[in-house]
């Protein structure tokens, strides 16, 4: 195992994170895909969060047949199925933020790895994922969240979730632009007006309040950053927080969910709040199993794990954690995003134009 693991003194151990990696990669299938339990259905977001977990966690040869799964299963249009069963398409519509978010994966791996021949293979894949991606703006700048196979179907709407992660996409894909010498300028414009509608337009998102996803993904995903951040954070923490378990996926539920918990961390990471991030890493390993899996979720008032299955996604996501708090690998800095470019958060403003009125651009940025 390499000294470059990443390990959280008092919560988890370098051996311990490489028997997270270890968990997820039992669990990948021959093509390459990471379903979300064995044996289970398959979706490129979580796929790819379990992708750059196996990297950073000492698996590099798995985390790379599941990139290739991705090269080999996105459609013409740029997106992928939002679900995959045993290799075979369960649910054909699509997802923005599942389009999109390989970006984020790709400029992981860069953070990682600097492999030139791997951003030059993936590039044109990060680059039809995210054309689709603008051309679901919706007009106030938030990005229209799901659409099925009928033609001229009615709009799903926006979730600040789903709209949030597109963000982190688009300023990962942007980033990759500029080491591709391939400007997109489409991009900025849709991330400025996206940013804008994150920060100022939330009431013309569909309300999804009760879930924690929708209260703290604006800030994981880079919208919303410093004193707005923190304010925003603290504004539900005692809604969703369950001291000592970690946080309400549903602000309504008894039951607290791993992954929803090692978001948040990422999320005080990138505020800059360290303790309270390390305080919930460590609050949820009561979900740790001990083949190095996680549970995902736990019944508090009943004391018992539910469903009653080990999650990849809930081990990706500690261990992204872990690697974030430790500072153990330059892909820590993924969600913090002090590599990531912002100089478009307010170009659509710039350009003269409001962002939440006007209709989506799709020409150069004006000069």
């Amino acid at each position: 195992m390499s000294g470059d693991l990443p390990a959280l003194p008092g919560v988890l151990t370098r051996q311990d994170v490489a028997q997270t990696a270890v968990s997820i990669a039992r669990v990948q299938q021959a093509d390459g895909a990471v379903p979300w339990t064995s044996g289970g259905h398959t979706d490129v977001w979580n796929h790819v969060e379990a992708a750059m977990a196996l990297l950073v966690g000492g698996q590099a040869e798995a985390a790379q047949r599941a990139y290739d799964w991705c090269l080999a299963t996105q459609r013409a249009d740029g997106s992928w199925p939002m679900r995959f069963l045993a290799g075979v398409v369960e649910d054909a519509g699509c997802e923005t933020n599942m389009t999109a978010y390989l970006a984020v994966g790709v400029w992981h791996h860069w953070l990682v790895r600097r492999d030139e021949a791997f951003l030059r293979r993936c590039w044109p894949a990060v680059r039809r994922g995210l054309d689709l991606v603008v051309s679901w703006q919706l007009p106030f700048g938030g990005i229209e969240w799901s659409r099925g196979l009928t033609p001229g179907a009615a709009t799903a709407g926006a979730l600040v979730a789903g709209s949030s992660s597109v963000f982190h996409a688009l300023r990962a894909g942007i980033a990759l632009s500029e080491l591709m010498g391939a400007a997109q300028p489409e991009w900025e414009l849709a991330a400025g007006r996206l940013g804008h509608a994150l920060r100022r337009h939330r009431d013309l998102f569909l309300d999804k309040s009760s879930f924690s996803m929708d209260w703290y993904y604006p800030v994981l995903g880079g919208a919303i950053r410093g004193d707005a951040g923190r304010a925003l954070v603290d504004s539900r923490w005692e809604d969703f927080v369950v001291p000592g378990l970690g946080i309400r996926c549903v602000d309504t539920n008894p039951w607290v969910t791993g992954a929803e918990t090692c978001e948040l961390a990422l999320t005080l990471d990138a505020l800059g709040d360290r303790d309270r991030a390390t305080a919930l890493v460590r609050d949820m390993q009561h979900l740790r199993a001990p083949d190095g899996g996680y549970w995902t979720g736990y019944v508090y008032p009943d004391r018992l794990h539910w469903p009653v299955e080990h999650t990849t996604y809930t081990a990706a996501a500690v261990v992204l954690a872990v690697d974030a708090l430790s500072h153990s690998t330059l892909g820590g800095d993924v969600f913090r995003g002090a590599s990531l470019p912002n100089r478009f958060a307010e170009i659509a403003l710039e350009c003269g134009c409001d962002p939440a009125l006007s209709p989506a651009h799709r020409g150069p940025v004006p000069t």
